[in-house]
């Protein structure tokens, strides 16, 4: 259950190529203020696609069909212009791959600063203050030194936190996890998920936290849809999902991460 007045409502939400293939299949759900919802599902279950969907990133020979009201407003349908106006000031995304989002040829706080400037009035000193503000957010470390390097100087758990400092220096209403913990060992994870969880609360922002990993969702969510071939064949609170799935694909889920704990504890003896 949420905690606070609707952010995101997607309602029969419908994706296909040009060819009629679908690829999302009349997808309908909710996320509030300050609400963490997970979705799980293997890869190709349509779980990515529901996210660059919602972002209006998705490519024009895919077809789109459907409602998306994104903070009181429907952007289904918008134009390019509209939705680079909404991206970032409404919802920000942070990708499994932080390289992807952040620009190799800039220092880390330049990038920082950059989203920064564009969605407040901070200037000179007080948007150096607000840089090392998120940095610190973001829990990183050594921030005066960071800010300093470029992207391929530090960890790929100090990328991914930076890409998670720009996606909030905009403020967004809505933040969209997109595997962000699937290239970090189990440590980062765990940091990475507390991260998330505290700046929704923190926020009262809603966050979509998209993982193949059902265990992960678990940690974080309070509410999971489990997608498989496009469609969302199950929802539930994270903890009545995992004690009692309903959906055959869903045990399958969680017994596939067991076999891989057990598996990973066994050669840790």
């Amino acid at each position: 259950m949420g905690r606070g007045k609707m952010i995101l409502e997607v309602r029969g939400l419908c994706a296909e190529t040009e060819s009629g293939i679908s690829l999302l299949r009349n997808l309908d759900f909710t996320v509030d203020e300050g609400e963490i919802v997970g979705i799980a599902g293997q890869s190709g279950s349509g779980k990515s696609l529901t996210s660059l969907a919602i972002m209006g990133l998705l490519p024009k020979t895919i077809r789109v069909r459907g409602s998306i009201v994104l903070a009181g407003r429907e952007i289904s349908g918008l134009g390019e212009g509209e939705l680079n106006k909404i991206r970032g000031a409404y919802a920000a995304i942070v990708f499994q791959e932080p390289g992807a989002a952040l620009d190799p040829l800039m220092p880390m706080g330049r990038q920082i600063a950059l989203a920064l400037k564009k969605h407040s009035a901070l200037r000179g000193a007080k948007l150096r203050e607000g840089v090392y503000t998120l940095m610190e957010e973001v829990m990183l470390k050594d921030i005066f030194r960071l800010a300093r390097s470029f992207p391929h100087e530090v960890s790929g758990g100090q990328r991914q936190r930076v890409a998670i400092a720009i996606a909030l220096a905009c403020s967004p209403k809505l933040l969209i996890a997109d595997e962000p913990t699937s290239s970090v060992d189990a440590q980062v994870q765990k940091q990475l998920l507390s991260l998330i969880a505290d700046a929704a609360v923190r926020r009262n922002m809603g966050a979509l936290f998209i993982t193949h990993d059902i265990a992960a969702a678990r940690k974080i969510a309070g509410r999971i849809l489990v997608m498989k071939d496009g469609r969302i064949v199950e929802e539930a609170s994270a903890e009545k999902l995992i004690e009692s799935p309903q959906h055959e694909y869903t045990r399958l889920l969680i017994e596939s991460v067991k076999r891989l704990d057990m598996a990973l504890k066994a050669r840790r003896a």
